[in-house]
């Protein structure tokens, strides 16, 4: 069987990401265990804990990034490809196999159901007050707006997480809907009616190039309704789609902001390389991660540009990215935690080991943050974040007061239009 370009592509990086940190995992074991158990109370009370807590206001903890997942046994609307059940797709297969792990949810016919659940109880060793804003996720549609089930990897309706959040009020939503659909300004309006805290994107995988005039109607109407704009940036290794790649190229996203929608970018863009659009489409491949920090040192975007630290601890990110977002304090008031839920309890993509060998943690840290990940790793990543240092530096308890982002207001004034720089070698 012939491979194709995406999953040469996908392999080779995920080979690389392995080559690079196979010292370090997985230390913390291929699956997770799933104890059914709560948080015990020597960890709970442990000064690591409380550390972390210190300073937090519950209240303004809302985690931003939490996948919704399941296979639509419960009536849900949920759908996942077909590719990820046959060996013929190695890679989606094994994906699917990490993430039921990950979720808990390997009961037969109840895998909404349990996912659900055990989003609930991992909220209860929280101190009370945070809350999970779920995502959906809409299907990769084409250039012409017709919807492509061929080229999606899964499928999470607005409807469904709308539903969830407005019967358990641990819970807020993101409505997914993709611009380039017939009907996407009547659908906008809609999930802008149901509660709706954002819009969420991932334009590599679903299909949408953000600095295409096809969406300017759809900024138009987001910034109307006060919608941030949740959109990843960067390489993307998780998800399957089309071969769209360069759509995540962080410069793309001066449109949405230039509309007047406030943006925040998932992972600050911390993987892969994409040209650099501002010496034209010919210019040279940078870093991600340097175009995303090129927009948010840009002053007319001070307002307009978020970062979200979704995943920046995982084996294939630590380094460059994640050293730097601590070190720039003046970025914290502009950077939001999210879990990217339910990647923390795949265990291979953590390496405590490898945070301690390069000083983000001591030792002594790595212990408990390791216990406490096995019995919940949604909170293990909040600890996580909270313990981290740079020297003396960690992040600011403003990354977690995250409810600021999503409280839905008109966007601020769009400021004059200035031509994007064009640089030169």
């Amino acid at each position: 069987m012939r491979m194709n370009r995406r999953k040469f592509l996908y392999l080779t990086a995920g080979a690389a990401a392995g080559a690079a940190a196979w010292h370090y995992w997985p230390d913390e074991g291929f699956w997770n265990p799933c104890p059914s158990a709560t948080l015990p109370r020597p960890l709970a009370e442990h000064e690591v804990m409380r550390a972390a807590w210190d300073g937090i206001d519950p209240l303004q903890v809302w985690d931003g990034h939490v996948h919704l997942a399941g296979t639509g046994d419960s009536g849900s609307g949920m759908w996942a490809s077909p590719k990820m059940d046959t060996l013929r797709h190695p890679l989606q297969w094994l994906q699917k196999k990490f993430y039921l792990n990950a979720s808990c949810t390997e009961r037969p016919g109840e895998t909404d159901r349990d996912y659900v659940g055990r989003l609930l109880a991992l909220l209860e060793d929280f101190r009370p007050g945070p809350k999970l804003l779920l995502l959906a996720f809409d299907w990769a549609h084409d250039s012409a707006g017709l919807r492509r089930e061929d080229l999606s990897a899964f499928y999470a309706p607005n409807e469904y997480a709308a539903a969830l959040a407005q019967k358990h009020p641990q819970f807020e939503w993101i409505a997914s809907i993709h611009p380039y659909r017939p009907d996407a300004l009547e659908a906008l309006d809609k999930a802008a009616a149901a509660g709706a805290r954002a819009v969420k994107w991932l334009p590599p995988a679903q299909g949408m190039d953000p600095a295409s005039p096809k969406c300017d109607k759809f900024y138009e109407a987001m910034a109307r309704h006060g919608l941030p704009l949740l959109t990843h940036a960067g390489a993307e290794q998780a998800v399957a789609g089309g071969e769209t790649a360069g759509y995540g190229n962080p410069l793309k996203l001066r449109r949405p902001m230039d509309h007047g929608v406030t943006v925040i970018v998932a992972h600050c863009a911390s993987l892969g390389s994409g040209t650099d659009l501002d010496r034209g489409p010919g210019g040279p491949s940078v870093s991600n991660f340097e175009l995303f920090a090129r927009l948010m040192d840009e002053a007319r975007y001070e307002k307009r540009l978020y970062g979200e630290i979704s995943a920046v601890t995982q084996v294939n990110r630590v380094g460059v990215p994640l050293r730097t977002l601590i070190e720039r304090r003046e970025w914290h008031a502009r950077l939001l935690n999210g879990s990217d839920y339910p990647l923390p309890a795949v265990m291979p993509l953590f390496s405590l080991q490898q945070l301690t060998a390069q000083r983000y943690l001591s030792a002594a840290q790595a212990k408990v943050l390791s216990d406490i990940r096995r019995y919940n790793p949604l909170l293990f990543d909040f600890v996580l974040k909270r313990t981290l240092r740079v020297g003396q530096k960690g992040f600011a308890k403003e990354v977690f007061h995250t409810r600021r982002a999503f409280d839905r207001a008109p966007a601020p004034p769009v400021a004059p239009a200035a031509p994007s720089p064009v640089r030169r070698k």
